[in-house]
């Protein structure tokens, strides 16, 4: 067994405990693959990271992204989460600004305050959905008729989310996720608030092969900053609610400065102490422990 520190965070809420949230492993770089999956299950969050020495030159920290289900490139909340547990353990960047190291590459995460910014990473697959199967698809995955699609586009930055557009924000209120027939989809579901209100937007977060809506979801807010901000359909500096049917109160601050998106908001430190987890090749046995 091996002994590593542990952060709990809430990454998206001003509130406490209304977030996302994440679990940051430590000085994880003796810990091998199948270790990380199977914490990463065994936690059962949407994602859990590992903080890693650094490869790439101009690189803080190196960090590994995992879901219940598997690895991931890149992921919103994790990249706020991780930074902000490694800047609160003693962390210092070489510059300004962080700069994780992720599948993705780098990826620069700025302080504001209590609050943190990263640069959203470039689209892999940009473009509309136009084929009618996938539409009607989506349709019947959110109990809508097709006509209640204002608009659907690949924005696939990493994880391969679906952008879908309603008529307002209520409509996006109301889904109630068909899970059988979203299997393998990620959709995000996004529509406008009343003009005045607090938040410009409502954004939900589905994923199909958990069965599973998540918090609040910083590379679908990423994806769709650019979806919407280059159509116009909302202003380049806004703020977006999630979580609200969860119970929760997700922020998150969108700003687009030309062709660079930056996503932020709050990150609590909710718990902290170590992990006890076990080495390359050893059986079944994780412990956590106080600090």
């Amino acid at each position: 067994m091996s002994r590593h520190g542990i952060s709990w965070v809430d990454v998206f809420s001003p509130t406490p405990l209304g977030g996302n949230p994440l679990a940051v492993v430590h000085g994880a770089d003796g810990l091998d693959e199948d270790t990380m999956a199977r914490f990463a299950r065994w936690t059962n969050l949407s994602e859990t990271t590992y903080l890693l020495e650094p490869t790439a030159p101009g690189a803080d920290y190196r960090v590994r992204i995992f879901t219940p289900g598997g690895e991931l490139p890149f992921a919103g909340h994790p990249t706020l989460g991780t930074a902000s547990a490694w800047l609160a353990r003693g962390g210092r960047p070489a510059g300004d600004d962080v700069v994780q190291e992720c599948g993705a590459g780098l990826v620069p995460v700025r302080r504001r305050g209590d609050r943190l910014a990263f640069a959203a990473p470039p689209l892999l697959r940009y473009e509309p959905v136009v084929d009618p199967g996938l539409l009607d698809r989506i349709a019947r995955s959110l109990r809508l008729p097709p006509e209640a699609l204002l608009a659907a586009s690949w924005l696939d930055n990493g994880p391969g989310w679906i952008g879908v557009r309603l008529a307002d924000a209520d409509a996006v209120l109301d889904v109630r996720a068909d899970w059988s027939a979203m299997a393998g989809l990620e959709l995000g579901v996004v529509g406008a608030h009343p003009e005045g209100a607090e938040c410009a937007v409502e954004v939900r977060a589905f994923v199909g092969d958990w069965v599973v809506e998540d918090p609040v979801t910083g590379s679908l807010q990423a994806g769709l900053a650019r979806w919407l901000t280059d159509h116009g359909w909302v202003p380049d500096h806004y703020v977006a609610a999630q979580g609200t049917v969860l119970g929760g109160t997700g922020r998150v601050e969108v700003d687009r400065e030309g062709d660079s998106v930056w996503i932020g908001g709050h990150v609590g430190q909710v718990v902290g102490g170590t992990v006890e987890l076990p080495g390359p090749g050893a059986g079944p046995g994780i412990g956590i422990v106080g600090p």
